[in-house]
């Protein structure tokens, strides 16, 4: 364990205290008011050199000045919870029905909140560290609402960071690839509206049932026959709702919902296009009416080479490794960040636990030392390599 690992074990029961308070109070999408108030009381009482509510709905901005340096970097925690019912039954389980911290923001968040403190208590880095918590992750709100309120260009951030707890990697281990990582996330409606009738007299309706049937077979060959193999991509059709209740009556419309990933952009293009041209086709051959609505979300998070490398080696220092990690078809709205500036996403091991977006998960407080000390390593070592730059990049 290095001397930051250790150093933030030592704080490691008073850091727990805060990510199992923010899990007990769990706030959705733009709206986490308490969430925000509670991250700036903390800030203020590290001492950061100032603080901001006013970029973005509910978003805090954190600003720590190290020693005389060019370098701004941007690091980013995400602090939404999910609309689910959470089925732990631990002391900090959320006190809110219906809505749980199921995906660890309360731990991103914990962990960016101690690293800050160390960083506003010893300030030997050359440079600015600009801390960003950013809620709406979830429903891809937050990061573009930061961004159109001046976040990039307001704090003179030249490069942005985020990190992501991830089960099934082991406990405190990092994983990073450079380039195209996680998906562009894209979510689809259709509707299918025909004319209903009697169970017994098929003849006399234009079934929106069998068309809808037909149409989400169709819709699996996009990917099996239209995408490229060698790249990834994926489309899912995760609703099939009616208006009937009874066995013998065939209704009039049918609702799919669901979504399509990719990691490349002309993949993307193709999805959207030939979605669009099946559901014409399948309107044709079955008479009905059928409507199709295609919203894009996020984009592909694609990882910066300099910056991948920079918090591979940060990892390294911390942990004495990083994986290559896989392509992943999740999704995170830090896309849009890294999209204005160059940066990474990486991954850190949550061990063996329950899935992400799983009523059964809980955040591994285990990790945060590890955590932290990857934040203070990564702002320190890149802003150090910005100083010695000849030009800020």
């Amino acid at each position: 364990m290095t001397d930051l690992q250790q150093h933030f074990g030592a704080a490691l029961p008073e850091i727990r205290g805060w990510r199992r308070a923010f899990h007990a109070d769990p706030e959705l999408s733009l709206g986490t008011a308490r969430t925000a108030a509670r991250i700036a009381e903390l800030l203020g009482s590290f001492g950061c050199d100032a603080i901001f509510r006013d970029v973005g709905e509910n978003a805090v901005v954190g600003v720590i000045r190290g020693k005389e340096g060019p370098g701004v970097i941007g690091l980013r925690a995400d602090t939404d919870a999910l609309p689910m019912q959470e089925q732990n039954g631990f002391g900090h389980a959320s006190a809110t029905p219906g809505r749980m911290h199921a995906c660890g923001h309360d731990g991103h968040t914990a962990m960016l909140l101690g690293a800050a403190r160390h960083l506003a208590a010893e300030r030997s880095f050359p440079g600015t560290v600009v801390l960003i918590f950013q809620p709406g992750e979830e429903d891809a709100t937050g990061s573009r609402a930061m961004i159109e309120a001046g976040l990039m260009e307001r704090f003179g951030i030249q490069e942005v960071y985020s990190m992501h707890n991830w089960p099934g990697i082991e406990a405190g281990s990092f994983a990073i690839r450079q380039g195209p990582f996680f998906a562009s996330t894209d979510h689809f409606d259709i509707v299918v509206t025909g004319r209903g009738g009697h169970g017994a007299k098929p003849h006399y309706t234009i079934d929106p049932v069998a068309a809808a049937c037909d149409l989400v077979g169709s819709l699996q060959m996009i990917v099996s026959r239209n995408a490229d193999p060698t790249l990834q991509a994926v489309i899912s059709v995760t609703s099939f709702e009616t208006s009937s209740t009874a066995y013998n009556i065939i209704p009039d419309q049918v609702h799919l919902r669901g979504t399509a990933r990719t990691l490349d952009g002309g993949q993307q293009d193709m999805i959207e296009r030939r979605m669009r041209e099946v559901c014409e086709g399948a309107a044709r051959q079955s008479g009905a009416e059928i409507a199709f609505d295609y919203r894009r979300k996020n984009p592909v998070v694609r990882n910066a080479p300099a910056q991948t490398e920079a918090a591979r080696q940060a990892a390294r220092a911390v942990s004495g490794g990083c994986a290559e990690a896989g392509y992943n078809l999740g999704g995170d709205d830090f896309a849009f960040m890294l999209e204005e500036r160059p940066g990474a996403y990486i991954l850190i091991g949550n061990g063996p636990s329950a899935a992400v977006h799983n009523p059964l998960y809980d955040f591994n407080d285990d990790i945060i030392p590890a955590g932290c000390a990857w934040w203070v390593a990564l702002a320190s070592e890149r802003l150090a390599a910005l100083a010695g730059a000849p030009e800020a990049v």
